[in-house]
């Protein structure tokens, strides 16, 4: 099978593997316990936190865990809702985001909250001067994502950043798609959340984690015990942790060779796509991208029946962002490009990670030459 979907998940490596068994069979103590087995998974935590802080250049004693990046963004979104309800109360985001940004945007305006959903250009990217000329006195936080799950174009944060401090408003990025796969400076960018999820850099599912700047308060979302600093109740999923800590380490030590190999077969793959099929689009092609990822359309295919062609061919590709397949709609991140719909339902994700190799593009892209033009004649 080729595995061409590491955008919906990346398969643990054995580094992360092993060290989820290290911690199931000698550091299984409970973190918050006194004694030695407590304090040995307290050490083995600590060890995971300071992995991720070097991985994303961020202070240590700033890296909160959660359970997902979706926790950890609705944990940022959704909290303020369980305190008072003065003080501002309108929120900037785009209208590319995932699910996990915009649906708790929904709920802040089901509870009556302004929301303001900026679109993207015609190769995905928002445009910092639109976030200027949204900012009200009463913006709460403004939250755009670093690389898009579904195009893996790459925003341009750090200026967004600028002018949200520029104008005293706190600013969020989720970085999922981009951690491990990109060089990622939480200082650099200045913003003052990111979140992040550990299964999309070759660690364990179930584990995540907020890195949030000095002098910005994070409310608790889960109420309990006093872990996490007493910002997140509930025992530790130290596996997960030791997992994430160890697909941390890793990226730090292949992230930058993974990426020029990564980019390498992404645009293999897109060229021969393109000298075959001249009228296909590459979504997000002229916008800086993460390596592994191609969106490409084929006017008059179904990317449904596209996908699943492929894997009865034996190759896992997608559609969209594995959290919205099962809503059949167009992806919202390219209608919000301005792509029509019928052209986005006929765009296919293909992403590629550590272990994709040359034979496996080259096998994908035979198959898809003798596949689009059957969809096509349907």
């Amino acid at each position: 099978m080729i595995y061409l979907d590491h955008n919906a998940t990346t398969p643990p490596a054995p580094e992360a593997v092993a060290a989820m068994n290290r911690c199931l069979t000698e550091t299984w103590g409970n973190p918050s316990s006194l004694h030695a087995y407590g304090q040995q998974a307290r050490a083995a935590m600590e060890h995971a936190r300071l992995a991720l802080a070097a991985l994303i250049h961020a202070p240590a004693a700033n890296i909160l865990f959660t359970g997902s990046a979706t926790e950890a963004t609705n944990q940022l979104l959704l909290a303020p809702l369980l305190g008072a309800s003065s003080g501002p109360r309108h929120l900037i985001t785009s209208a590319i985001e995932h699910p996990c940004v915009l649906e708790p945007a929904r709920v802040l305006e089901s509870h009556g909250w302004s929301v303001t959903r900026l679109g993207a250009d015609a190769e995905g990217r928002v445009d910092p001067h639109s976030v200027a000329d949204a900012i009200r006195p009463e913006t709460a936080l403004v939250s755009v994502m670093l690389a898009n799950n579904d195009t893996g174009v790459i925003q341009p944060i750090r200026e967004i950043a600028e002018i949200a401090r520029r104008c005293g408003v706190p600013m969020h990025t989720d970085a999922v798609q981009a951690v491990g796969r990109i060089p990622v400076d939480f200082e650099a960018l200045g913003v003052d959340f990111l979140t992040l999820s550990a299964h999309k850099f070759y660690g364990p599912k179930g584990a995540g984690a907020l890195a949030f700047r000095d002098g910005h308060a994070i409310a608790p979302l889960l109420f309990g015990g006093g872990q996490e600093r007493t910002l997140r109740a509930g025992t530790e999923n130290l596996p997960g942790i030791c997992g994430l800590g160890a697909a941390a380490e890793l990226a730090q030590r292949e992230m930058a060779d993974d990426a020029v190999r990564i980019a390498a077969l992404r645009d293999r793959l897109q060229a021969g796509l393109l000298s075959a099929f001249p009228d296909a689009r590459v979504n997000g092609g002229r916008a800086p991208r993460v390596p592994g990822t191609l969106n490409i359309a084929f006017p008059g295919i179904d990317a449904v029946a596209a996908v699943m062609r492929l894997d009865l061919a034996g190759i896992a590709a997608a559609t969209t962002s594995a959290c919205s397949t099962a809503k059949r709609e167009p992806p919202h991140a390219l209608v919000a490009m301005g792509l029509a719909p019928e052209l986005a339902k006929a765009s296919l994700r293909f992403s590629l990670g550590r272990a994709t190799t040359e034979a496996e593009i080259d096998e994908t892209l035979a198959s898809l030459i003798t596949l689009v033009p059957l969809l096509r004649n349907r």
